[in-house]
């Protein structure tokens, strides 16, 4: 049965849920490039994570299903919900392809590729907690999504050095191979989020 309730609150805490999940699995992610020992457990804890947010996800999508007024546009509930999702994929991604290729203690720049992801995040978390007054909160959110977008371009300049660096003083083509595709997947997280930041800036130029 549909709820003709006219502004559904679960989908924001909801969306607060699926932030932070995914807050926890980058602060993981950026512990395991700055520290990289136990990186197997640290893999394992993403891998609940991820699962975590499939089940949040999940949750989003069915509300979405049963709800016939939505406080915010279908369209931009669905993407939300999934882009957030992509982002802990990625992370997943980054980790086991650390593990499973026995690619080595990261550089100082992937470190800090997962650092800025991990800043991107929080401000995620701070964004998605104010939607619920979405017109009082309307400059704060969007400072937060600025925010995002100038680590994501500090983001690139760095991800873009470190392709560089990889192929002027890595030897071994299997390495560069290796480092390449890890570096490829926290850009793509960090361009995600960068994508999530640009959605929700237009949530907020809808309602508030």
């Amino acid at each position: 049965m549909f709820s003709f309730k006219p502004r559904e609150d679960k989908f924001f805490k909801l969306f607060s849920e699926s932030t932070r999940i995914l807050c926890q699995g980058a602060e993981v992610l950026r512990d395991s490039m700055q520290e990289a020992y136990d990186l197997e457990q640290k893999m394992k804890y993403i891998s609940d994570i991820e699962h975590q947010a499939d089940e949040t996800n999940d949750a989003i999508i069915d509300l979405l299903n049963q709800t016939f007024i939505t406080p915010l546009d279908r369209e931009d509930i669905h993407l939300l919900a999934t882009m957030l999702d992509d982002v802990v994929d990625f992370l997943q991604g980054t980790i086991e392809r650390i593990v499973l290729y026995k690619a080595g203690k990261p550089s100082s720049g992937a470190s800090e590729l997962a650092r800025i992801l991990a800043d991107c995040t929080k401000e995620m978390v701070k964004a998605f907690d104010m939607l619920p007054n979405i017109r009082g909160n309307r400059d704060k959110i969007l400072d937060h999504t600025r925010k995002i977008a100038v680590l994501e371009s500090e983001g690139d300049r760095i991800y873009r050095q470190e392709i560089a660096h990889l192929f002027n003083t890595c030897p071994d083509p299997v390495e560069i191979i290796k480092w390449k595709e890890i570096l490829e997947h926290l850009e793509d997280a960090l361009d995600h989020c960068e994508k999530i930041a640009d959605l929700l800036r237009g949530v907020v130029m809808k309602y508030a």
